[in-house]
């Protein structure tokens, strides 16, 4: 797979832009495009001049999910080539930086950050970093997507597979003959996906995430791409090693409440990641929730005035995840 491997200094990981095109039908296509910065568009410019080509000459650009390290690009580059931007339904608003959709996930942002516990400071300090960024890019004008379509582009046939849990509209991409696909943030070489401060737009994010992952697994991909870093040449082996690490994060979050009672979210994040700053402020506490809130529809945790505690009785560690 022809890929572009792109800076990322904003978050962790450096991403990919995966380049698929068709010579005798002088098609190009773009799956993901990487950040709004200097440093990441000259990344892409560079790679595709490589390859004989620059931003007017797309065709179409598929998006695995709306976030800006995946997304930021795609507006600039369909204002130079009239591209088609795909990206699933639930993400299309905020690809398209639509005002209500925007300040809908801001609002959501600031109830569930005080719902976690964060402290103000902290709050603040996200925000600033947010502001600060810049990152976003131009907005687009996407064409919105769903499960089971299938998008012929760059010479290729890719079926979509919506994939939700680390995003609302996240999506994979898989090959004609089903044994490959592009997974965005689904599953990654190194590091797990955040879940439930990735996008606060999700309800019960973990479990969705987890379905998701068990969907992925099932379909036993030989080899998959990521939105970062370097290809999974054993995907299911991965897929059922994240599974694990989330039964063990679960566990851990039971036994922290055994040995210290009730706590929040942001408590519980200070156990499981230390001191955060930067975006890490919403993802730390935003993971710990996913993993409470599954915990809670469980009912291995109870959760009153803002915290959660073990509910009277023993509770049992099987099949938490």
């Amino acid at each position: 797979m022809d890929r572009i491997s792109l800076g990322n200094e904003e978050f962790e990981g450096r991403n990919n832009a995966y380049v698929l095109a068709d010579d005798g039908a002088d098609e190009l296509a773009l799956v993901d495009t990487g950040l709004a910065t200097d440093s990441v568009r000259r990344d892409l410019r560079d790679g595709l001049a490589e390859r004989g080509y620059d931003f007017a000459d797309v065709d179409d650009i598929v998006l695995t999910h709306f976030h800006v390290d995946h997304a930021g690009l795609a507006g600039e580059i369909q204002a130079e080539s009239d591209a088609t931007v795909y990206v699933h339904e639930a993400d299309a608003p905020l690809v398209a930086q639509e005002p209500d959709a925007i300040a809908a996930v801001e609002d959501r942002r600031r109830e569930r950050l005080e719902e976690w516990g964060v402290p103000e400071d902290a709050r603040d300090e996200l925000l600033a970093f947010l502001e600060s960024a810049e990152i976003d890019g131009q907005p687009a004008d996407p064409t919105p997507i769903e499960d089971g379509d299938r998008l012929e582009i760059g010479g290729r046939t890719l079926g979509t597979v919506h994939a939700p849990g680390h995003a609302a509209g996240l999506c994979c991409f898989e090959t004609k003959r089903g044994d490959e696909a592009f997974v965005g943030d689904v599953i990654l070489p190194v590091y797990t996906p955040n879940v439930g401060g990735a996008d606060v737009r999700v309800e019960r994010p973990l479990q969705k995430y987890v379905e998701t992952v068990d969907r992925l697994a099932d379909r036993d991909y030989e080899r998959v791409w990521p939105g970062h870093r370097d290809p999974i040449e054993e995907p299911t082996d991965r897929a059922l090693t994240i599974l694990e690490h989330h039964r063990e994060r679960a566990e851990s979050i039971l036994e922290y409440l055994a040995d210290h009672g009730p706590a929040d979210a942001w408590t519980v994040s200070a156990h499981l990641f230390g001191d955060l700053e930067g975006i890490h402020i919403v993802h730390g506490p935003g993971e710990a929730f996913a993993h409470l809130d599954h915990l809670r529809h469980e009912d291995r945790v109870a959760y009153e005035n803002g915290e959660y505690r073990l509910p009277e009785g023993p509770v049992g560690l099987e099949d938490i995840v």
